[in-house]
């Protein structure tokens, strides 16, 4: 893995949850924050838990103390949370060219639930957006559930699909 990847990787992952957020734009209130009975229980849960996420993986590659992590009832509607998003879109960025292809392979150390981990910076990235991938799948699902039709496609073959076309 190198940094052309994970350059790519973020690319995709922020291409993808564009569209599950704007697939997301035509809920009600109520849809956003129905329990939907999901391993997080709404849209907005999991968009939360999805944010949070990219929250806490910047913090441990910055090196920054761990606070309490975003809560998904901050974001009343998909607005706040779109915002949040694109706030810290520039962040991660910018922790990839911090990294930039020498730092690759740096550990990263961290500790979570007690136990101390470390692993090279380019599994904990992929990992980030793996993880993404796996709760689009969800926010999908339940937008199913709730009679939104799409997103397009957010499978990685899309994007690189959409690359070639561009």
């Amino acid at each position: 893995m190198n940094l052309t990847d994970l350059e790519t990787l973020v690319e995709f992952h922020y291409w993808a949850t564009k569209r599950v957020l704007d697939a997301a734009a035509s809920l009600t209130p109520d849809e956003f924050t129905r329990d939907l009975g999901n391993s997080f229980p709404s849209v907005r849960d999991t968009l939360g838990h999805l944010y949070a996420a990219d929250w806490i993986w910047c913090s441990r590659w910055e090196g920054e103390p761990l606070a309490a992590l975003p809560n998904p009832k901050t974001f009343p509607d998909l607005a706040s949370i779109r915002q949040a998003w694109d706030t810290h879109e520039p962040r991660l960025r910018g922790v990839l060219k911090h990294f930039g292809e020498i730092g690759v392979d740096q550990p990263i150390e961290y500790v979570r639930d007690g136990v101390r981990w470390a692993q090279p910076f380019w599994q904990s990235f992929q990992h980030l957006v793996n993880h993404g991938t796996y709760h689009r799948g969800q926010v999908i699902t339940m937008l199913r559930q709730l009679g939104v039709n799409g997103p397009p496609s957010t499978d990685l073959i899309a994007f690189y699909r959409q690359q070639q076309a561009v």
